[in-house]
C-alpha cells in the first residue's frame, strides 16, 4: 500500500517542523560562495517574477555571493536558465535540471484544453497548438524579441490574429511553448527581452525527461526541503488544478513518503528518511530578511497561525500573486520590511508583527549589514516602525 494511505506514526510540532524547513533551505547556516548551485538546487529553483529578488534570495542563504554570479551563470555560463516553470510564474533553474522541471510539466492538462482558457484568449485548442509548433519553428535560428516572434509566427501561419496572441497577453503563447520544452529566455536586447530554444541554448541533444518519471523527481526535491506537505499544498505550489492529482502523486512514491500529523490534527506527507530528523529538530535563533517572492514564504503553510498571524497575512500575500519581503525568525513571520538604495546610502525599515527583542533586532541588523554587503553600500540605516 502507498505511502500516503498507512497510518499516521508521527506527529510534529510547529516549533520543530520551523526549524526543519529553515535548516534545510540554508536559511539557519548559510553555505559558503562556492555552494551557491547547490543552494538553487535544494530549494527548487530561484523565483524570478523580479530579478533582483531572486538574487536575494540566494544572498540570503550563500554567504560572500557576488553581485554578477547570477546574471553570469545565466548569460556567460548557462548553468542557470530562465523560463517558466511552476505556477506559470518565471524561474531560474539549474540548466542541467531544466529537463525534469520540464517533464514535469507533462502531467498537466494543457491550459488550452479548458474551455475557460479557449474563451479568454479567443482561440481553439487548434489554434493554440498551431501557435506553440510555428513558435517552435520560429526559433530555429537566432533568438528573437516578442515583437519579433510574433510577426515570425504571423508570416508562418498566415494569421495576423494568431500572430497577435504572442505578443500580447503577458507572453501566454510563449509561456505555454516553455511547458511544452520549446521556450526559454536569452540575453535581452536592451530593454527587450529574447526567446530562444532549451535545445539552441543548451546543446541539441537537450529534451524533456519522460513526464511520470519527472513529476517524481520534483515532488522528491520539493519533499527534501518543503516537506510536509498536504495535497492541496503541493498542487498548489506547482499549479496543478486538482488536489486529488497531487494526492495520486505523492501515492505513487509509496513506501518512500510517510504520513505524519501536525498539531490540529492535519494530516500531510513527508519523505521517510527526513521524519527523524524533522521531529527531532530544534530552534535556533535564526533570523533572516527575505525579499519579495521568496522561495520560503512561497511555499509556507500560510493559512497556519502558527507560521503567520491571520490579521497580518494580508500585509504578506497581496493581489496579483505579490509577495512582501518579510522579517523571518525561526521559521515564523514576524514583520514585514523594504529597503530603499540612494547612492552608497541604504535605508531599512522593518515593520514587525509584534514587539521584538534585543537578540532578534540585533540579528536583523546582521542580515542588513550582509545585505549592503552585497548591494554595495555603505553600512545601513536601519529603523523599526
Amino acid at each position: 500500500m502507498a505511502g500516503a494511505d498507512r497510518a499516521v506514526t508521527d506527529e510534529l510540532s510547529w516549533e520543530s517542523l520551523l526549524a526543519w524547513r529553515v535548516a534545510r533551505q540554508r536559511l539557519a547556516r548559510r553555505a559558503p560562495a562556492q555552494e551557491w548551485l547547490d543552494v538553487v538546487r535544494r530549494i527548487c529553483g530561484l523565483h524570478a517574477q523580479v530579478q533582483s529578488s531572486a538574487e536575494l534570495t540566494l544572498s540570503a542563504r550563500v554567504d560572500g555571493l557576488g553581485r554578477d554570479v547570477v546574471s553570469r551563470a545565466l548569460w556567460e555560463e548557462r548553468v542557470l536558465v530562465k523560463t517558466w516553470a511552476m505556477r506559470g510564474t518565471l524561474h531560474l533553474l539549474p540548466a542541467d535540471e531544466l529537463a525534469l522541471y520540464v517533464g514535469a510539466q507533462g502531467v498537466l492538462k494543457p491550459r488550452y484544453e479548458q474551455a475557460s482558457w479557449r474563451k479568454a484568449f479567443g482561440m481553439t485548442s487548434a489554434d493554440a497548438v498551431a501557435v506553440i509548433d510555428a513558435i517552435r519553428t520560429a526559433l530555429d535560428g537566432p533568438p528573437l524579441t516578442r515583437d519579433e516572434l510574433a510577426d515570425a509566427v504571423t508570416e508562418l501561419l498566415g494569421d495576423v490574429h494568431l500572430g497577435e496572441s504572442v505578443r500580447g497577453s503577458f507572453g501566454t503563447m510563449p509561456k505555454l511553448a516553455a511547458f511544452r520544452g520549446d521556450v526559454v529566455f536569452a540575453p535581452s536586447k536592451g530593454q527587450r527581452v529574447r526567446f530562444t530554444r532549451p535545445d539552441r541554448w543548451l546543446g541539441e541533444d537537450w529534451k524533456p525527461a519522460p513526464a511520470k518519471e519527472a513529476m517524481a523527481w520534483v515532488l522528491r526535491r520539493h519533499l527534501a526541503s518543503y516537506g510536509p506537505v498536504t495535497r492541496e499544498s503541493f498542487a498548489r505550489w506547482f499549479g496543478m488544478p486538482s488536489a486529488a492529482q497531487a494526492g495520486r502523486i505523492i501515492a505513487s512514491l509509496g513506501d518512500d513518503v510517510a504520513p505524519v500529523r501536525l498539531p490540529g490534527g492535519q494530516e500531510c506527507w513527508m519523505l521517510r528518511t527526513d521524519v527523524a530528523d524533522a521531529v527531532t529538530a530544534k530552534p535556533g535563533g535564526a533570523v533572516a530578511l527575505l525579499p519579495g517572492f521568496d522561495q520560503y514564504v512561497v511555499a509556507a503553510p500560510r493559512e497556519d497561525s502558527p507560521v503567520l498571524p491571520a490579521a497580518f497575512r494580508g500585509r504578506v500575500y497581496r493581489p496579483q500573486g505579490w509577495l512582501s519581503p518579510v522579517l523571518l525568525v525561526d521559521g515564523r513571520i514576524e514583520g514585514v520590511w523594504r529597503h530603499e538604495r540612494k547612492g552608497r546610502r541604504l535605508s531599512v525599515t522593518i515593520e514587525p508583527v509584534q514587539a521584538i527583542d534585543g537578540a532578534v533586532a540585533a540579528a536583523a541588523l546582521l542580515q542588513a549589514q550582509r545585505l549592503a554587503a552585497f548591494l554595495g553600500t555603505d553600512e545601513p540605516e536601519i529603523s523599526w516602525a
